[in-house]
């Protein structure tokens, strides 16, 4: 709902931002209060520690109060602040040892207007921290981080099976009929194990785009992908190396890791590429104003996801855009589907040139990775400086997500 004042400007006057602004008053009264209350305690203590020491309250809380008031951010205030129950119990703390009844009362009433804002506009102090949130771009991150993990944690335990690094990468060249594009993948999964016996490990390399011709996927040496034979780059996996099974159903490949036990003693890392000859047309028809792109499905709970597009410069005409997609509801995304951007996720992931030369596509987690680009390159034919890369690093990715680097195609007829 908008209202407009009598200079005909409009005010917003929807929830979001009534909330807002009620949040930076509440904010700055209380760090208002707090900052006054401590200042009122007998002897001045100076930092944490003196004021957990002269009130006799936990130095955590201390601390966590001081840093707080201190914030010029109202809104990195509530944020920032301990809840409720640990503000009323600094206040009476305070009252026990001689700061006057009307700063302790002052700070109780703007204690029970936080209480009141949690239980009315969010629920919960964790739903709070969801709001605050996405009007403070510093605290966002931290934010997402810590539900991911704890998501990483519940589902890797329900699932029974986990991996530490999660490496896709995808190199986009011109096909030699030029009418096409090549798309070779590179999966790796570091430290894969089982949680639990039992479990199915699997995940699936696909087209979405309907192509011109069947899919063909094959093995760097031109050999097709009926079995795993030359598909796993055994010097860039575990000795012995784990299996997997292959299974083709028409535009998708599915890989099941057999079954080698579980627990730590299970771990393994596992790396293979799959070369797609002539798997996209290289031109759309002029004014489609499409995109081409490539995707990463999470389909195993991971610590770390590294996602890679190399395309070659004869095929890039714009900058590239990233699409987190959630799977739940109508599966795998085509980017270009404009219903499914409802499915789009607002995380505060990036996605970062890299320009090119592969040795700056370093990865510390992986010391080899430099290595295995260069591989693809020589086993191809391809020339390594030809290409341009972009990256995003997920920490904790959400299991059923889909992950999309996206650019402009190329237009003709």
């Amino acid at each position: 709902m908008a209202e407009r004042n009598q200079d005909n400007s409009v005010v917003d006057d929807s929830p979001a931002p009534r909330l807002e602004v009620r949040v930076a008053a509440l904010g700055r009264a209380l760090a208002e209060r707090v900052n006054r209350l401590v200042a009122a305690v007998p002897g001045q203590p100076a930092g944490p520690v003196g004021l957990a020491r002269a009130i006799g309250i936990d130095k955590v809380l201390a601390s966590r109060v001081l840093r707080a008031a201190a914030s010029r951010d109202p809104v990195a205030v509530l944020q920032q602040i301990p809840g409720p129950d640990p503000l009323r119990r600094l206040a009476s703390a305070a009252g026990r040892k001689g700061v006057s009844r009307d700063l302790v009362d002052d700070l109780q009433k703007s204690v029970d207007e936080f209480d009141e804002l949690i239980k009315n506009e969010a629920g919960d102090r964790s739903a709070l921290d969801a709001i605050l949130s996405s009007w403070l771009p510093e605290a966002r991150g931290e934010f997402e981080l810590r539900r991911k993990q704890a998501v990483f944690r519940a589902l890797s335990q329900l699932r029974g099976q986990m991996a530490t690094t999660n490496i896709s990468a995808a190199f986009m060249h011109p096909s030699s009929d030029g009418e096409h594009v090549d798309i070779v993948w590179i999966i790796g999964l570091l430290s894969l194990q089982r949680l639990r016996p039992g479990s199915a490990v699997k995940f699936a390399t696909r087209r979405i785009s309907a192509g011109d011709s069947a899919r063909k996927p094959q093995t760097l040496d031109g050999r097709s992908v009926e079995g795993l034979d030359g598909l796993r780059l055994d010097e860039f996996s575990s000795q012995p190396p784990a299996k997997l099974d292959v299974h083709r159903v028409g535009d998708v490949v599915h890989y099941t890791l057999a079954d080698t036990g579980f627990g730590p003693r299970s771990a393994a890392d596992l790396t293979f590429a799959e070369v797609n000859r002539g798997e996209i047309k290289r031109y759309l028809p002029t004014g489609s104003n499409r995109r081409r792109y490539v995707f990463a499905e999470v389909a195993v709970p991971s610590e770390l996801m590294v996602f890679d597009a190399l395309v070659h410069e004869s095929l890039l005409i714009g900058e590239p855009n990233l699409h987190i997609y959630d799977t739940a509801f109508e599966g795998v995304a085509n980017v270009n589907d404009r219903a499914r951007d409802i499915d789009r996720m607002d995380l505060a992931e990036t996605l970062q040139p890299l320009g090119k030369g592969f040795s700056k596509y370093r990865l510390a987690e992986v010391p080899w990775y430099v290595d295995l680009l260069d591989r693809i390159c020589k086993d191809l034919g391809w020339n390594a400086d030809a290409f341009r890369g972009w990256r995003t690093r997920i920490d904790y990715p959400l299991y059923g997500s889909q992950v999309a680097i996206s650019f402009p195609a190329e237009e003709r007829g």
